[in-house]
């Protein structure tokens, strides 16, 4: 099959470049507005790599373009994913992204009976959280017989924190501001509920190597899993993790009016205290050290007549052979992964469904270990713990 990335910045590049190692037997095409950073990354990848300069915004050009691949999978900004989702149904190429926004996801998710009269596979949020997060959750949940709750922890973190935010920009400040400042949907009680992003502080640690850390609820990373988990479990949450004291610090300045829309005069130009903010995020907190992406989902019921905890959990660190980030990683890889499983005939369902929903978590484990990606698995017994403690 023919298999085309869209968009060759941090995700694209990575998706590239797992395609290229882990589809050789397809033809790999290359595709962004920036024809300087396609040849850029064509150039570091083995075999040919037909490459392609294209503006998404041009729907015409970009039908052409689809018209010549079987597969897409898009790292292009989530706003065009709906547009581009009419256009892989309209040519007929089965279309991955990776998300980004809960009601564009609800759009594309309208088109599933177009999408599967045109025999084509549509999946949105096929990256880290949500993505591997959500499917995981849904892999564990229908391994249980109850379920009580469960719990998304996330983060991606400079391996060498600087004061006083103790973050660097992995990925479009945009995105994290959105993340930071829209609410937070869960499950609470068994029902669907908002929360404001930034609260819910707790600890988190990921043993000896990493325990000082805090998570706090921020939008997106369930996109629609309390629509699916409604009435299913009691509680349902995502959480950040970040280093410690970040969330206060970075919530004092959102109280403050920093991210605002409010129009204000600047150098003779007329902006937004959000625009100037995000620019100051993008100097200040510039990718130049090496980052973890520690990752955690804790599913707790009753499963196989036993009380307890089932757990993945993933720790993964820049990759200093590729030079690639730990969030280029585990974003693209899970999403190439996906991609490659339609390549290969191993998904063959038609229409748009969500990752949780077509997805086998236990398969996409074992295709992310080819790739170094080591998600570990395992069940803590409750009752096992309360014996051990009453003996004590």
């Amino acid at each position: 099959m023919k298999i085309l990335v869209l968009g060759s910045g941090w995700m694209g590049s990575a998706a590239a470049y797992d395609v290229a190692g882990f589809g050789k037997e397809h033809t790999l095409g290359l595709a962004d507005q920036n024809r300087e950073q396609v040849e850029k990354t064509a150039s570091t990848l083995n075999g040919n790599v037909e490459q392609h300069s294209i503006d998404c915004d041009d729907g015409n050009a970009t039908a052409q373009l689809f018209k010549q691949y079987d597969i897409v999978i898009s790292a292009a900004p989530y706003r065009f994913n709906a547009k581009l989702t009419t256009i892989a149904i309209d040519t007929e190429t089965h279309f991955l992204d990776l998300g980004g926004n809960s009601d564009i996801v609800r759009e594309q998710l309208e088109m599933h009976m177009r999408a599967k009269t045109k025999e084509v596979t549509i999946i949105p949020n096929c990256g880290l959280a949500p993505g591997l997060s959500n499917i995981l959750a849904m892999t564990g949940f229908k391994q249980f017989k109850s379920v009580d709750s469960i719990q998304a922890r996330v983060g991606g973190l400079p391996q060498e924190p600087r004061p006083p935010l103790k973050y660097q920009l992995i990925f479009s400040v945009e995105g994290l501001l959105n993340e930071y400042i829209e609410r937070a949907e869960i499950i609470e009680d068994g029902k669907r509920c908002f929360v404001p992003s930034m609260t819910g502080l707790e600890s988190v640690t990921f043993g000896d190597q990493y325990p000082e850390f805090e998570a706090f609820y921020t939008s997106g990373g369930l996109s629609l899993l309390p629509q699916i988990l409604e009435g299913k479990v009691n509680n349902l949450s995502y959480k950040t993790i970040r280093y410690k004291g970040h969330c206060e610090k970075f919530k004092t300045l959102l109280d403050l009016g920093f991210a605002g829309s409010e129009p204000v005069m600047i150098g003779g130009g007329i902006h937004t205290t959000r625009e100037l903010f995000a620019e100051l995020l993008r100097k200040k907190l510039s990718a130049a050290n090496r980052d973890v992406v520690l990752f955690r989902v804790d599913i707790s019921g009753v499963k196989n007549g036993e009380h307890g905890v089932l757990r993945y959990e993933m720790i993964d660190r820049y990759d200093e052979e590729t030079k690639m980030t730990a969030m280029m990683r585990t974003t693209a890889y899970p999403t190439t992964a996906i991609g490659l499983m339609i390549a290969n005939e191993i998904i063959t369902d038609r229409g748009v469904f969500l990752p949780e929903q077509i997805i086998d978590g236990e398969q996409l484990i074992d295709d992310l270990q080819k790739r170094g990606l080591q998600v570990s698995k395992s069940f803590i017994s409750i009752e096992a713990n309360m014996d051990k403690n009453l003996e004590q």
